[in-house]
């Protein structure tokens, strides 16, 4: 029985027919123009980068407040330390002027942590001028709120003995804390400077000596 094979021409044909040949392809576009974009983006890009590191190794000498500073107190050396910080270019105050700082008062409550910076400061206070008293408050438990400290807005408050005559009343309605003593030993009394009006210092001092002073913070008046 013969078996037909195909002449290995014809399969020759076939592969290198008309069917197997590939299409041409038209040669890419090129387009100089954006290739010069992409390499200006990237030397731009490059170009910042190096700016921002030079930038950041730039280092500034400035002053840090350390404690609370009330509007209107004046600047202490306790109260302000130097520190390096990297140059952003808003002009905070120089440690080298902290001779001008400390002959300066507190334009506006200042937090601890707080790079100063001139608007921060004022050349005389609004609060120790004329018209003013310091006056000084030996107070008992529950005279005071807990975390009162030196800055902080109080109003002072007149409260009546059982023996004496009157009704509660508000002898100074915001009162900068001057000073704040340490509280004794069992944390139930405090000693306290608070700035008030000269008018109202000798009520307030006529009723501190007879234990009828009590104080209240103001916290959103900082």
């Amino acid at each position: 029985m013969r078996t037909s094979e195909k002449p290995a021409g014809n399969a020759a044909a076939g592969l290198s027919g008309p069917a197997s040949r590939k299409l041409p392809v038209p040669p890419r576009e090129r387009k100089p123009a954006l290739a010069a974009l992409a390499v200006l983006l990237i030397l731009g890009g490059a170009l910042a980068t190096t700016l921002l590191v030079l930038r950041s190794g730039d280092r500034i000498s400035a002053i840090r407040v350390t404690q609370q500073i009330g509007a209107g107190q004046k600047f202490t050396e306790q109260a302000i330390e130097e520190v390096k910080i990297a140059d952003t270019g808003i002009e905070f105050v120089s440690w080298s002027q902290r001779g001008q700082v400390l002959d300066s008062f507190a334009a506006v409550t200042i937090l601890p942590g707080t790079l100063l910076t001139n608007q921060m400061g004022a050349r005389a206070s609004t609060e120790l001028g004329e018209g003013k008293a310091t006056v000084g408050l030996s107070l008992k438990p529950g005279q005071m709120p807990a975390g009162v400290q030196v800055g902080d807005r109080v109003q002072v408050i007149f409260v009546p003995s059982r023996s004496s005559q009157g009704e509660t009343r508000v002898l100074a309605p915001s009162a900068l804390v001057f000073a704040a003593g340490d509280k004794s030993r069992s944390g139930n009394s405090g000693q306290l400077t608070v700035v008030v009006d000269s008018s109202v210092a000798p009520q307030i001092v006529a009723f501190a000596s007879t234990g009828e002073i009590a104080v209240a913070e103001l916290p959103g008046a900082r």
